[in-house]
């Protein structure tokens, strides 16, 4: 062998053992910074950085996160994402530079889950996640071993969706409506986590209920014109039915359903909408004038806002750890028990 090919040799060796030893260290809990954060003494400082934090959801999950703050003592720093990727990474930077002791984070893109975990993790800070997901170790975490996912407090996908199929299939069955002549629209974001365990869900849910209606997967933004958008494209591409349910991601997903039926000339009796959120369900309930939006799953951002803040303020002030996922309670309603449900609608 050349003296050449003994130094390719020994470069590409010395190549893979640190991409051994760097993968070897890898784990979930280890990478979040969990571990390398002890209890914290005096005042305790936290960021929670949102996505959309403008929208009613957000803005209740700020408001909660705050109250909580306030009766805890601790110093609470809230940030608006945006959509922007680049601004959740320089604004973990810089939770980091000000000394916070623990970062909350909706991220507006999971992609970044990675440099996010491994940002807080060089600065020693507490990271947990409110609503979505993110891994540690890829860009997807429905790729993502368990052990990978960043602790998470929320909702369960799951039982919401289930919720919102069980509710469809009722809606359904008390309009008597027929297989043949309806579809299913499904609207969501497919790249969000979350938005898949709940359209999942609910589709499952409401197909065990009531065989045999087919379902049209809609690919969106999660935003009501992006979604009125797609599906005003399905209803042209499906001109001849005549009954449509509509569910998907959030409330911003059926709205924009219910809307571009509406728009395409398809009454309310012919549309069943069960929306995730009911921060925008309930504007069409502020009167008796019938809408295509029938009912929705109240979730309120203010209970994971303060369930977030109290889970950080655990782990900082009395070293308990977080559980890798903790709910807040939900609650299915309509045009005739909105007011009562708690919800503000502005």
């Amino acid at each position: 062998m050349s003296r050449s090919s003994r130094r390719h040799v020994a470069v590409a060796t010395g190549l893979l053992l640190t991409f051994a030893l760097s993968t070897a260290c890898s784990s979930g809990k280890e990478d979040s910074g969990e571990d390398s954060v002890g209890k914290v003494d005096g005042k305790i400082s936290i960021t929670y950085l949102q996505k959309q934090g403008d929208q009613e959801y957000f803005v209740g999950e700020a408001a909660g996160a705050k109250a909580k703050a306030k009766e805890l003592g601790i110093s609470l720093k809230v940030v608006n994402l945006g959509n922007d990727a680049n601004k959740t990474v320089s604004e973990v930077q810089s939770a980091v530079a000000q000394k916070a002791k623990g970062v909350i984070i909706v991220v507006p893109d999971p992609a970044v889950g990675p440099q996010v975990a491994q940002t807080a993790k060089d600065g020693k800070v507490a990271l947990l996640t409110s609503d979505d997901q993110i891994c540690t170790t890829g860009p997807d975490p429905a790729k993502c071993g368990k052990d990978d996912l960043v602790s998470r407090i929320g909702f369960s996908g799951a039982q919401m969706g289930t919720e919102v199929g069980k509710r469809a299939a009722e809606e359904y069955k008390k309009a008597g409506w027929q297989a043949a002549d309806t579809r299913v629209v499904s609207a969501w974001k497919q790249d969000v986590t979350v938005c898949g365990d709940r359209v999942k869900a609910a589709k499952t849910a409401f197909d065990s209920a009531v065989p045999g209606v087919k379902t049209i997967n809609v690919p969106t933004d999660n935003t009501p014109t992006g979604a009125q958008d797609k599906i005003a494209a399905t209803i042209t591409a499906n001109s001849k039915v005549k009954n449509w349910v509509v569910w998907g991601c959030n409330d911003e997903n059926t709205m924009g359903g219910v809307t571009a039926l509406q728009n395409a000339g398809i009454g309310p009796d012919h549309v069943i909408g069960v929306g995730l959120g009911a921060y925008l369900a309930c504007k069409e309930w502020q009167t008796d004038k019938k809408t295509g939006m029938k009912a929705a799953l109240f979730i309120n951002g203010k209970d994971v806002g303060a369930l977030a803040v109290q889970t950080m303020y655990d782990k900082l002030k009395n070293g308990k750890d977080f559980p890798k996922e903790a709910f807040a309670p939900t609650k299915m309603i309509d045009h005739s028990n909105w007011k009562s449900s708690g919800l503000t609608c502005s």
